[in-house]
């Protein structure tokens, strides 16, 4: 049959895409669950209340690895119904995507809004023991910036008074003492000038780009899936081919 090599290569091709589109689910699983694991106090600082989405990215990811599993069994099967099937998520996905990307474009100065009151909460309450004030100290020091424009954030903080500046605004901790982060005047020698806000802010601008060409890429390759899933049920459906 002529039809034969043209299912067996369109067969080919699916089995290696469903194979790739479980590794992405692998990923997202991978991601979110290292999300959770490393990443809740930052993610506690640009969400007003407690975010979902690592759980997003766990659920999404079990779903695309058991639908790409589903995938490659409805391939080597050749149901029609199941490919259509198939097709039919790979569609749900392609939208989820593509409104997912467009929204975190448009939505990004929301982001960063909300990002900035957080943030100047987290300061202004800081304590040194909750998970915001945690996270604080984490991002000060790993990104070498302090307070949300600069040290001065810190002068209007309930810690200030009785503490001076947070130990983890020190450009050199060996180098710095609690009477030190109480002066305005020797402090600033004493600290990073440059504010977390600027920072995170700065590589979301520089990055969002990037970020949305990567996610409506990936949303549009899911097109690749539907479109050979759609021609090999019909070919298999005109031909009433089936795998022995």
């Amino acid at each position: 049959m002529e039809t034969k090599p043209v299912i067996t290569c369109l067969k080919t091709l699916l089995i290696v895409y469903s194979f790739v589109f479980w590794i992405t689910g692998a990923i997202l699983l991978a991601v979110g669950v290292w999300g959770k694991l490393m990443l809740g106090p930052y993610i506690s600082l640009i969400a007003d209340n407690s975010t979902n989405a690592p759980y997003v990215l766990i659920g999404t990811g079990t779903v695309i690895i058991v639908f790409g599993l589903f995938g490659c069994f409805a391939t080597c099967r050749g149901s029609p119904w199941m490919l259509k099937l198939y097709a039919m998520f790979l569609s749900l996905v392609f939208l989820a995507e593509l409104v997912a990307g467009i929204s975190g474009f448009v939505f990004r100065h929301e982001i960063k809004g909300t990002f900035h009151r957080t943030y100047t909460d987290a300061v202004l309450k800081y304590n040194t023991e909750d998970e915001a004030s945690r996270a604080v100290d984490n991002l000060q020091h790993k990104l070498r910036c302090c307070g949300v424009y600069n040290y001065t954030s810190w002068l209007s903080s309930v810690y200030y008074p009785s503490n001076g500046i947070p130990a983890s605004c020190c450009s050199n901790p060996s180098d710095c003492n609690t009477e030190d982060l109480r002066n305005t005047t020797i402090a600033p020698s004493k600290v990073y000038h440059q504010g977390c806000y600027e920072l995170v802010t700065s590589f979301m601008e520089t990055n969002m780009a990037i970020i949305a060409g990567v996610t409506f890429g990936i949303a549009f390759s899911q097109l690749i899936g539907m479109l050979l899933a759609c021609c090999l049920s019909r070919i298999i459906t005109a031909n009433q081919y089936e795998m022995v």
